[in-house]
């Protein structure tokens, strides 16, 4: 008995550690001199600015200037559902996707690169280890949404 009442409670504290962890907001997300930020040891997160070949997707190509860009990112962002768009800035979108069965937060960073005329993509898992892949498949739907 006692043995189970401890299984319990470690498996308590385990959920409410993960739901703590889902709902804050990592504190290194924006741009700094040009760059989101680097990618966690983890699997879990993919980006257009990492050297690491397993979390490397290309950049976007702006579609017009960057107003136009930014648009055409945001109606994106729209059509692919459970997203909020958190921070809408200059040349700088931050939304938080949740998924659908576990309701996990995923934060998703675009820098829209005006000198270059690219658009710089980060999107990172909260929590967990791995992330089965979506965080990579979220961007090549999105990358799909974008050049239709």
């Amino acid at each position: 008995m006692k043995i189970l009442t401890g299984v319990i409670g470690v498996m308590g504290a385990i959920v409410i550690y993960m739901v703590v962890k889902n709902n804050l907001t990592p504190n290194n997300l924006g741009v700094t001199n040009g760059k989101l930020a680097q990618m966690p040891n983890k699997p879990n997160a993919v980006s257009s600015q990492t050297e690491e070949k397993d979390k490397k997707v290309e950049p976007l190509e702006f579609k017009g200037n960057l107003n136009d860009s930014k648009q055409q990112m945001i109606k994106v962002i729209e059509n692919y559902g459970n997203a909020k768009i958190v921070k809408n800035d200059t040349n700088y979108i931050y939304v938080v996707f949740t998924t659908g069965i576990m309701k996990y937060h995923d934060d998703v960073e675009f820098y829209f690169d005006e000198s270059k005329k690219l658009i710089q993509i980060r999107s990172a898992s909260r929590i967990g280890y791995s992330d089965m892949g979506l965080n990579r498949e979220r961007y090549n739907k999105l990358r799909e949404l974008y050049y239709k």
